[in-house]
């Protein structure tokens, strides 16, 4: 199943900003910050990725669904969207 680039720019930009999230929380660390801040900054990086994988599914599914000609893989589809839990 292929994605479609327009569907997925909410999701790129999630992502880019999750990165530069991720490269805070490595500044954070070396510089010997706080637990509590640290830990919290790495919560709002894990909902984020989440959230862009769970929108990378929904796209995948919305794709499936459009396109079903008789051979909607739903084994697979639950598979992806398990393995985000």
């Amino acid at each position: 199943m292929e994605l479609p680039g327009q569907d997925m720019r909410p999701v790129v930009n999630r992502l880019k900003r999750a990165r530069g999230q991720l490269n805070g929380i490595i500044d954070m660390l070396e510089e010997g910050r706080d637990c509590e801040e640290v830990v919290t900054q790495i919560a709002a990086v894990a909902k984020a990725l989440d959230r862009a994988g769970f929108a990378v599914v929904a796209a995948g599914m919305r794709q499936c669904v459009i396109a079903d000609d008789g051979n909607l893989d739903t084994s697979k589809m639950e598979k992806l969207f398990l393995s985000l839990a």
